[in-house]
């Protein structure tokens, strides 16, 4: 059968009366908040992370490059709205320079660390619900189906992005998020000068999972300096905590993240 031009009038009537297609993912959708690559882009609703709904970022190992993902759009929200950008129990303090340089204003973010389970999912619910914030970046460990849908309603209310960051094991769940993308890191390569994130959509609005692709930060990560190429080899296994937004060969172990 010979598919039907989008000029004929059945797709114009299917657009206009927003009847899901599995074949289209933006039906239905507003314009989401553009994730600066465009190869990601292609695969989210909207082409970019909603404007308004939880996303959930699954990965193993910090720092394979999750915040870096995120990094153009909350500079994006930053420069377009004057509302408070909330990062809730990170594991790091945020490096104030680099997100300058990543065109994050520091002053609109907050940092808060609740001591139990229970004021976290508070604090998020909150804030999401709000309409003071843009964004609501969480690591909210352990949490249920009804908490993230309760989450879900709120970023709805607030119409914030709610961010969580959860172990790869969580796909093993089911969850209410509107965006579930799993990440992997990949090792550098010789002909790679850029490092690189592999990412694979597990849950979309509007679409089916995808098989996984590469994303490129277009930096120059890979590259060996001199005063890194004489410094010891340090664990793989332990890759150095990204939320400090430094280059490695510039990081301290005695970062002032690890002062209370």
């Amino acid at each position: 059968m010979r598919p039907l031009a989008e000029s004929s009038p059945l797709p114009q009537l299917l657009k206009k009366t927003g009847l899901w297609r599995a074949s289209q993912l933006d039906c239905e959708f507003r314009q989401g908040t553009p994730t600066g690559y465009a190869l990601l882009d292609q695969h989210l609703p909207g082409a970019g992370w909603p404007t308004a709904g939880v996303a959930e970022i699954l990965h193993d190992q910090q720092g394979v490059g999750e915040l870096r993902l995120l990094t153009p759009a909350l500079a994006y929200l930053s420069q377009q709205q004057r509302r408070w950008q909330l990062w809730v129990s990170p594991p790091y303090l945020p490096y104030a320079p680099a997100l300058v340089q990543a065109g994050i204003n520091p002053a609109a973010v907050l940092v808060v660390r609740p001591t139990t389970v229970n004021d976290s999912l508070w604090a998020m619910e909150q804030a999401l619900a709000s309409q003071s914030c843009s964004a609501v970046l969480a690591w909210p460990g352990n949490i249920q189906e009804k908490q993230v849908r309760r989450l879900q309603l709120a970023s709805k209310t607030g119409h914030c992005l709610g961010v969580l960051f959860r172990p790869a094991a969580a796909a093993q769940q089911a969850s209410p998020a509107e965006l579930r993308l799993q990440l992997r890191g990949l090792r550098a390569m010789p002909l790679r000068e850029s490092s690189a994130l592999e990412v694979r959509v597990l849950k979309r609005r509007g679409g089916w999972s995808s098989s996984p692709f590469v994303v490129e930060f277009h930096d120059r990560l890979n590259q060996v300096t001199p005063d890194f190429a004489d410094m010891p080899a340090r664990n793989p296994a332990r890759p150095l905590p990204e939320l400090a937004f430094v280059e490695p060969h510039r990081y301290s172990p005695a970062h002032d993240h690890q002062q209370q």
